[in-house]
């Protein structure tokens, strides 16, 4: 049996726009999974935005297709910088996209899933897919996330250090 396959984007900002980026000036978007199982939770119960996709769909649609599902907001506009792809320890396979950009927390309206809750009592429950979203640093994501996903953090460091004019804040003056 294949592996089952997510893909998603880690949307990033540099707010202090630094000629050489660190982990200190980079935030990225991040999302607490919603149900019952992560409420009570906070360490390690946040993740990029991502989903899976079927075989015959285009990992980068399925990011878009995903981004928009769990925060209700298409994508903005900007490069995709690759991050690769990354084996979680339930054996599924996540690929992710940096882009650099920005979205308005307060115009997001989370997809739903739902779920018989509580187990074995016959009732089917909605949920959100994410129950809130933030803005954090790379250090703070790094507490946040589930550990699967923190690779990715230090991906786009070393993609932003590559090109450190990726994503920094431009003087619109």
């Amino acid at each position: 049996m294949a592996a089952k396959r997510s893909a998603g984007l880690v949307l990033f900002r540099r707010p202090g726009g630094g000629s050489v980026p660190t982990g200190d000036d980079v935030e990225v978007l991040i999302g607490h999974m919603g149900g019952p199982l992560w409420a009570k939770r906070d360490e390690r119960a946040w993740s990029f935005p991502k989903g899976e996709y079927a075989a015959e769909e285009e990992p980068t649609a399925a990011a878009r297709r995903e981004f928009q599902e769990e925060l209700g907001l298409a994508p903005p506009d900007g490069a995709w910088l690759p991050l690769g792809e990354s084996r979680q320890s339930s054996g599924k396979v996540v690929t992710l996209w940096a882009l650099a950009g920005e979205v308005d927390l307060d115009l997001v309206v989370p997809g739903t899933f739902t779920m018989e809750w509580p187990p074995r009592s016959g009732r089917i429950q909605e949920f959100p897919e994410i129950d809130r979203v933030a803005w954090a640093g790379v250090a703070q994501a790094r507490e946040k996330l589930v550990a699967g996903q923190t690779v990715f953090l230090d991906r786009l460091l070393d993609v932003l250090a590559a090109d450190p004019s990726a994503g920094a804040k431009r003087d619109e003056s």
